[in-house]
């Protein structure tokens, strides 16, 4: 059996961590290396690192931070923010990246995907996709959630998978830092479309959320997480416990 995978997730703005509410009111956390190394000895499955202001400033992720994060975890390390050519995928692999995401890059070049999967794998490319609720329809929002593309994102997803990514990570913009569970209904739409691996993020607030997401969706394959997992909220030692309890293999 597959076990599902605990992901925190550090979301870096002026080399601090920060965290906000639906994407706004951002607040700082801590050093992104110190955290990762924190998270890499207290069993979490890998990290995903998000360089937030990287698309909207439009300038490249900050590789120093990255570097120094990537030597220090021995865990597999996801890296986005300002993921625009073929050229930034490399640059962030050589800098000690295991997998890059794209967002806003496959956004404005929809052939990204496909170029990047040909060259370094569908293993190696996540389809990144902040989601938001639009007159009853699920759209595409870029530049960290703050712009609305118009695009429908089920279809984006299967577009996109069907071009090479290998993961998708849902980011539901309307459950994000609410702490009330993660965003089912998006998540299933998302789940029934494709069968490439499907991260969650977006709305725990508690241990029982995950225990709701995986065992409502089983095919969804990871948890991702901020503000519960930083501010000390859920310790990944206990939600693992607990997931074993009910029945969700996982790696203790």
């Amino acid at each position: 059996m597959i076990t599902k995978r605990i992901i925190p997730c550090l979301d870096v703005c002026n080399s601090r961590v920060v965290k906000g509410t639906n994407f706004t009111n951002l607040r700082d956390v801590d050093s992104p290396v110190e955290l990762a190394e924190y998270y890499s000895s207290s069993g979490a499955d890998e990290l995903v690192f998000y360089d937030i202001t990287a698309s909207s400033d439009e300038r490249k992720i900050f590789t120093e931070i990255l570097t120094e994060t990537a030597k220090n975890v021995f865990i597999p390390l996801t890296v986005g923010g300002g993921i625009n050519t073929v050229s930034d995928f490399e640059r962030v692999l050589n800098c000690g990246a295991d997998k890059v995401s794209v967002n806003s890059g496959a956004i404005r070049n929809p052939d990204l995907v496909g170029e990047a999967a040909k060259l370094y794998g569908d293993q190696c490319v996540v389809l990144s996709v902040d989601i938001k609720r639009v007159g009853g329809e699920f759209r595409v929002f870029a530049k960290g959630g703050r712009e609305d593309t118009g695009i429908e994102a089920v279809e984006w997803i299967k577009r996109c998978v069907g071009n090479g990514a290998g993961e998708v990570v849902v980011n539901s913009v309307d459950t994000d830092g609410v702490k009330g569970g993660f965003d089912i209904e998006m998540l299933s739409a998302v789940c029934n479309a494709v069968s490439v691996p499907v991260i969650a993020s977006g709305g725990a607030g508690c241990i029982e959320h995950f225990i709701e997401l995986f065992k409502a969706l089983p095919r969804v394959d990871a948890g991702l997480a901020a503000s519960i997992f930083h501010y000390g909220e859920v310790k990944i030692a206990d939600l693992k416990n607990e997931m074993k309890k009910n029945g969700i293999a996982v790696r203790i």
